[in-house]
């Protein structure tokens, strides 16, 4: 249980990195919240991640798959650190560094995740999971450390973003480092001799397959159009580069397309010939269970509303008045007890009163912060930062901070444990890449419409709509139950 801590630490800073620190440096920097949603589509690759999910399970070593996926992280902060002001700037290199960022992001979830499921029963996930979400929200708000020190090496109004940056890559150096010291994970059966020979003769049989993946790497690759038609000049190419509709709803719209295709292969009559392979081979395991395209839906669904505010909450800590060192100040000391709290009881109900039951409780409590976030937001006024906040507005937001860290740790505990208890460990990492890989498509596509919504409506409407985001989960909830009695 201890390597679980670690290790969803490890998990978890990154994601930090890219929720709360990148952010708060961007809207300093006076981009707008519509850019820093797109930020949210170079997410995407968290989405694709089960495509070298099966290459991570194969090579096994899932232990030096995290190290090197966290010094990677590190060199890439690192350059980060020598050119802070170019995230600012609109140059291209930049974005380029922050989707490789999330590219190892991935890999490093890949390998903890499989590693992780590979060394636990079922009976220890709910006291497993609390550590993991406590920690993992641990990983994260270090990441709020990091912008005090930002702050508190810095000017006033000019954070010191080149310390920030380069103590998250000593840190990420040290998880790195600290992983390889941990247990070596069971042995497994091995893998079908010629499995990925066969698959890849099946897939070219069936076009199908070939133009779903297609589809999805499309829209995976999209969002680097418009930066790099900027950079080589091809305005009169690409003309609508710079509009929201070019940026986003294309690209998600091909990754909706691909993912479809994959789901009418993956159910048709040839689809049987890929059951073995270790890409395509789990989606079809997975399809092939009843009533799975709702649970998947329920999956995309869930964390809907909690998606679709958190990347707008930092842009709006900062719309505030609040400086980089106040905003990782509250996070540590007030959000890590919070969230270590919220993971641990979300934990002990689920293993209490049973997976179903925590998530549609619990999932009623993550909606809550919703609405804490919205009255905060019509509450508090905007301030240019470095303003001094009074000490009312402060406490709103510290409180809608507060609720927040505890209830997402509640929702986050059912949620984890519901995604582990429908996974069949003779594939774990790849399907457990999967199913989260769907929740991470909903967190990216969510993040990329809440810097528009934000634009169009304003914070308190678009926190108070996001609310009601929560609930359409809820009509899916008989399928999931049907699907756990089965498993």
């Amino acid at each position: 249980m201890a390597w679980v801590a670690m290790l969803y630490f490890s998990e978890g800073l990154p994601l930090g990195l890219f929720y709360d620190l990148f952010p708060v440096n961007l809207r300093q920097a006076g981009v707008s919240p519509s850019e820093i949603g797109l930020l949210s589509l170079i997410g995407l690759a968290w989405t694709v991640k089960f495509l070298w999910a099966p290459m991570v399970d194969a090579w096994r070593g899932h232990r030096w798959w995290i190290a090197g996926a966290n010094w990677g992280m590190a060199a890439t902060l690192l350059a980060l650190a020598l050119h802070p002001q170019a995230l600012g700037q609109g140059e291209t290199w930049p974005w380029a560094l922050l989707a490789a960022f999330t590219f190892l992001s991935a890999t490093n979830d890949i390998a903890t995740d499989g590693y992780t499921i590979e060394l636990l029963s079922k009976g220890q996930y709910g006291v497993a999971n609390g550590l993991r979400i406590g920690f993992y929200r641990v990983g994260m708000l270090a990441a709020g450390g990091l912008l005090v020190v930002a702050g508190a090496m810095g000017q006033p109004g000019q954070p010191n973003w080149t310390a920030a940056y380069g103590l998250g890559a000593v840190l990420m150096l040290i998880n790195g480092l600290t992983v390889l010291m941990a247990p070596r994970q069971p042995d497994v059966p091995a893998k079908v001799d010629g499995a990925s020979a066969r698959e890849w003769q099946a897939l070219k049989q069936q076009p199908l397959w070939l133009l779903a993946l297609g589809l999805v790497l499309a829209g995976l690759l999209w969002p680097v159009l418009g930066p790099v038609a900027k950079w080589i000049a091809w305005s009169q190419v690409l003309p609508y580069s710079s509009t929201w509709w070019f940026k986003g709803a294309i690209p998600v719209g091909l990754m909706f397309a691909g993912a479809g295709l994959m789901v009418r292969a993956a159910r048709g009559p040839q689809a049987h010939a890929m059951a073995d392979g270790p890409v395509f081979g789990a989606w079809v395991s997975l399809l092939a269970r009843p009533g799975m395209l709702s649970v998947l839906l329920f999956i995309l669904l869930f964390k809907l509303g909690d998606a679709a505010m958190g990347f707008m909450v930092k842009p709006f800590w900062v719309d505030s008045g609040f400086t980089p060192a106040q905003i990782g100040l509250v996070s540590v000391n007030v959000g890590l007890g919070l969230s270590i709290l919220g993971g641990l009881i979300g934990g002990w109900y689920v293993d209490r009163h049973g997976i179903f039951k925590g998530l549609w409780v619990l999932g009623l409590a993550q909606a809550v912060s919703n609405l804490g976030y919205a009255l905060a937001a019509w509450y508090v006024p905007h301030a240019a930062p470095g303003t001094v906040v009074e000490p009312g507005y402060q406490i709103a937001v510290y409180l809608a901070s507060g609720l927040e860290s505890l209830t997402s740790g509640l929702g986050t505990g059912a949620f984890m444990a519901f995604l582990m208890g429908i996974t069949d460990k003779r594939r774990g990492t790849t399907e457990y890449a999967i199913l989260s890989s769907i929740f991470a498509f909903s967190r990216a596509v969510a993040g990329w419409a809440g810097g528009l919504g934000v634009e169009q409506m304003g914070y308190s409407a678009f926190f108070f709509l996001t609310f009601w985001l929560s609930f359409p989960a809820y009509l899916l909830l008989p399928a999931v139950r049907r699907m756990l009695n089965r498993e």
